[in-house]
């Protein structure tokens, strides 16, 4: 099942997620839809924040970068490690971030229509569970692969990728990001905004 994409503004984007257990209730059927509704997206990962369930849960699939890749005709080493990586992630815990910092112009299904570039670092050490609630301890991850990882993770945590903007990028973005709220924005996938949920 497609889930409507929770928009900025949302209290649920800015609150930290709970850790969940084996007992969480129809824990297979959203980890099911949640990739249905970050295929239907185009997107490259989903957190359950985002489709509204403040829980530690979120999903990747790096293999669109692998496909740009291929179109660029030159391998770019920054790709490495993505044929395969489709995880389910939960409770996860990043140990460690490692390496130099590098830019990126990230955008995020739940801010359609901005992306802005951030800085991250190269390597990323995370602990989780996975979907059959095997342990996987301080797997180090790379690339873009990391990047995917550090940026669901942020939404976990409550974080936007637009947190680690500057406060003037951020000034210039509030009208844009306050549109987004109430739904003047073009999507081609099912949002949910807050100020239209408020009937504002």
């Amino acid at each position: 099942m497609i889930l409507p994409v929770v928009a900025y503004g949302d209290p649920v984007l800015k609150k930290e997620a709970v850790e969940i257990d084996q007992s969480f209730e129809g824990l297979s059927v959203l980890v099911e839809n949640m990739f249905e509704t970050m295929y239907n997206a185009q997107g490259v990962g989903l957190a359950a924040p985002q489709i509204g369930q403040s829980i530690r849960l979120f999903v990747v699939d790096g293999s669109p970068f692998l496909e740009e890749d291929e179109e660029e005709n030159e391998k770019d080493p920054r790709t490495i490690g993505l044929e395969g990586f489709k995880k389910v992630f939960i409770n996860p815990i990043i140990e460690d971030e490692i390496g130099e910092e590098w830019g990126f112009n990230e955008g995020c299904l739940s801010i359609p229509k901005i992306r802005e570039e951030v800085y991250r670092k190269e390597k990323v050490v995370i602990s989780y569970y996975d979907e059959n609630w095997v342990f996987h301890k301080k797997e180090t991850f790379d690339g873009y692969a990391a990047r995917i990882i550090q940026h669901e993770y942020d939404h976990v945590q409550g974080i936007l990728f637009t947190d680690h903007l500057s406060v003037l990028k951020r000034k210039l973005l509030t009208k844009k990001l306050g549109n987004i709220s109430k739904g003047i924005v073009i999507v081609d996938y099912r949002m949910r905004f807050p100020a239209i949920k408020k009937g504002k």
